[in-house]
């Protein structure tokens, strides 16, 4: 009588180069160890269905051990025994897989992610259109099927942005989600881009806005009022005029005493900046209830990511602006929309009352003009460390002493 098959008769089995084997196991009839000329060996079970011989791959060796293949075979041996054909079953859940990977192929949310790694990754905004296209495509559009997206479709997305107020927020996804889908295009996934022919919602302004000087002190009580996160992030925006990536990025690494080191690869224009940190923002950063984390963060809400959600930031700290001026006044006040982007405008112009002069400030916002040009602009880091720290100090004493209500006058600085 022939032996069971063992793990170590299945290890010492020789590959005939010739021929394919079929190897039976004496153990459990219609199980058979298949072994390849290349030397593969695979688990299989023979048997009959409605009359006709069937075959049922069970799994590769060594995965698939001697015990857990006659496991496997007497499990199909009683699924025939109940009227059912375990290779069907097989095909079927194999099809089903199929048609699940292939509907989520072409999901917007699947197609979003591939642009944001194989074209993203590569660029230094990636991380910002990717984070817009999350934020505004891919929580509409997430688990639908590209092809299903209309023209119609993208009109009614913007729309949406802009009815909310954010017109320049929907000429910037317009944009993005224009690039994303003719990348579809050059990939073969879309025959056409559905953006095609979609005007921008809106011509945008040039905008102008300036926060005056009740707004700033309504901002700063605000600041107070609404706390971490956005409390410490709006007073650092107003006091360093610095983008608000830059701030939302910063990290204890960048910081070496009373300087914020910006790298290059950190800042809009490329240019790797200092930024002299008053004692005013030295206050916020250290009172500060900080978050552990292996970034260093300042501004987070995890530890891992930056802070995230401006909008609703924003939303939060302007509606305590108009609270706080309303019950200053004693009758509803009505406070004109402003962006994040415009504290950095109003820093600046603070600092042209202080008589500030232009050069200086634009080394203070690492501004690149015709003031800043050239021979200028690439020693500009240096040639302006100590004006840059007496200007962004007079433009924080202004501003603390604006909150105290003992900012009377404007006082110009002078020697700067």
């Amino acid at each position: 009588m022939a032996r069971a098959l063992t793990v170590k008769a299945v290890e010492a089995m020789k590959a005939d180069p010739a021929k394919r084997q079929e190897v039976p196991d004496p153990a459990l009839s219609g199980l058979y160890l298949v072994v390849q000329p290349s030397g593969a060996k695979s688990w299989a079970l023979r048997y009959r269905f409605a009359g006709k011989p069937k075959k049922l791959t069970l799994g590769r060796w060594p995965l698939m051990g001697v015990a857990d293949a006659r496991t496997a075979a007497s499990d199909a041996i009683d699924t025939v025994e109940h009227g059912n054909d375990p290779s069907a079953a097989k095909k079927r859940t194999k099809a089903a897989r199929l048609d699940a990977q292939l509907s989520d192929r072409d999901k917007i949310k699947t197609l979003i992610g591939q642009y944001a790694k194989r074209h993203l990754a590569s660029l230094k905004s990636g991380a910002t259109v990717k984070r817009e296209l999350e934020r505004h495509v891919v929580s509409e559009w997430g688990e639908r099927d590209i092809h299903e997206i209309a023209k119609r479709d993208v009109i009614d997305l913007l729309d949406g942005i802009a009815d909310s107020g954010r017109v320049v927020t929907a000429n910037r996804v317009r944009a993005y989600l224009s690039k994303f889908l003719n990348w579809c295009v050059e990939r073969d996934i879309i025959d056409l881009s559905p953006a095609t022919g979609v005007k921008p919602v809106a011509k945008e302004a040039s905008r102008d806005r300036v926060f005056t000087d009740a707004e700033l002190r309504w901002f700063w009580q605000a600041c107070e009022e609404v706390g971490q996160p956005w409390g410490p992030l709006g007073k650092t925006l107003l006091l360093t005029g610095q983008r608000l990536s830059e701030v939302t990025g910063m990290t204890d690494a960048e910081i070496t005493g009373d300087t914020w080191h910006l790298p290059a690869l950190r800042t809009k224009n490329g240019r790797a900046h200092d930024v002299p940190l008053s004692p005013a923002v030295r206050d916020v950063l250290t009172s500060m209830e900080r978050i552990d984390g292996k970034a260093g963060l300042y501004h987070t809400t995890n530890g891992v990511s930056p802070l995230s959600g401006f909008h609703k930031g924003r939303g939060h700290l302007a509606a305590h602006m108009v609270a706080i001026a309303s019950e200053e006044a004693g009758e509803p006040v009505e406070i004109p929309h402003w962006t994040f982007h415009d504290l950095r405008r109003t820093a600046a112009t603070g600092m042209a009352r202080l008589g500030i002069p232009v050069r200086v400030t634009e080394a203070v916002l690492n501004h690149v003009s015709g003031t800043g040009g050239g021979i200028v602009g690439v020693y500009q880091r240096h040639d302006y460390a100590d004006e840059k720290r007496k200007a962004v100090e007079a433009w924080a004493r202004f501003v603390v002493n604006l909150v105290d209500g003992t900012a009377n006058n404007v006082v110009r600085i002078e020697g700067v």
